[in-house]
């Protein structure tokens, strides 16, 4: 199988890696970054450069872009995908993906589905990508009542080729209802944590807890704005969720009530011991 990477950065980059380490596939890259493109062949990462007017040899061409670049480069470029071929992103909002893209790829005879590989790190562009970085990870397909079957067979059997743990099929809804919880407002809750004006004083007073809380605040804004903006009902209740919740401890706090403290924390922590029992019980069923 050929497959075609439009975008050599963390994630594309990190796929190819993972295609040439685990699979047989042909590999293709296109990237405007020619340094992206010149490390990929060094590494070995790809079997070569690929132009968009030749996309038509590969048999799925992963489309890792920003999220209005993704778009963009879909409609552009339509014509030049294979008659019957498979088209995927990589994008971590589906609804407004899908939605722009599915009817014109099926009208000139396209197949797309909408993918989201749940792995990343802190740091963007092909220099930090690595071969295995979805070792653990999942992989969400979100099929559509237009989704054939052997679409969705194509790609889950390319997912676990390429390593990942597990693939997940959902639908746009609750894909991206999901992610706004367990992705968009950790960076949302991050970028805000840092704001405080005791960052510049915690040299020597943080540990672990400051290092996770704070991670994911290095992000792309680029490419996290649009990912925002495209979810932004979804997220917009998290966030209202989170605030609420966070008033319910200030005012426990701010007015010396130690034992409705007490039982915020304990709820807490027991939601937070159910969760894990309860990804246990899946873990094992599956």
């Amino acid at each position: 199988m050929k497959i075609a990477i439009v975008g050599l950065g963390l994630i594309g980059g990190s796929l190819a890696k993972a295609i040439k380490k685990n699979t047989q596939y042909m590999c293709y890259g296109l990237d405007i970054d020619k340094q992206a493109v010149r490390s990929a062949l060094e590494q070995e990462a790809i079997d070569s450069e690929i132009t968009a007017d030749k996309l038509d040899i590969c048999d799925i061409v992963i489309i890792s872009l920003h999220p209005v670049q993704t778009i963009d480069f879909m409609l552009a470029n339509k014509d030049n995908f294979k008659k019957g071929g498979i088209v995927i992103d990589t994008c971590g909002v589906k609804g407004a993906i899908v939605d722009a893209v599915e009817k014109p790829l099926a009208d000139a005879g396209v197949e797309f589905l909408g993918c989201h590989p749940m792995a990343g790190r802190e740091f963007s562009g092909f220099s930090y990508s690595v071969d295995n970085l979805f070792e653990k990870a999942s992989f969400i397909i979100t099929k559509t009542d237009s989704t054939k079957q052997q679409v969705l067979d194509t790609v889950t059997k390319f997912a676990y080729d390429c390593g990942f743990a597990k693939v997940v099929v959902s639908d746009t809804k609750e894909h991206d209802e999901i992610i706004a919880y367990t992705s968009q407002l950790a960076h949302i809750v991050s970028s805000s944590y840092v704001k405080s004006p005791s960052l510049m004083r915690q040299a020597g007073f943080s540990a672990g807890s400051f290092k996770d809380l704070t991670r994911v605040a290095k992000l792309n804004e680029d490419m996290w704005t649009p990912l925002f903006m495209m979810n932004k009902d979804a997220l917009v209740s998290e966030i209202d969720h989170i605030i609420e919740h966070l008033q319910e401890y200030r005012d426990a706090i701010g007015s010396g009530d130690k034992e409705s403290l007490h039982e915020l924390l304990k709820k807490g922590r027991e939601l937070k011991e159910l969760s894990n029992k309860h990804l246990a019980e899946l873990t094992k069923e599956n």
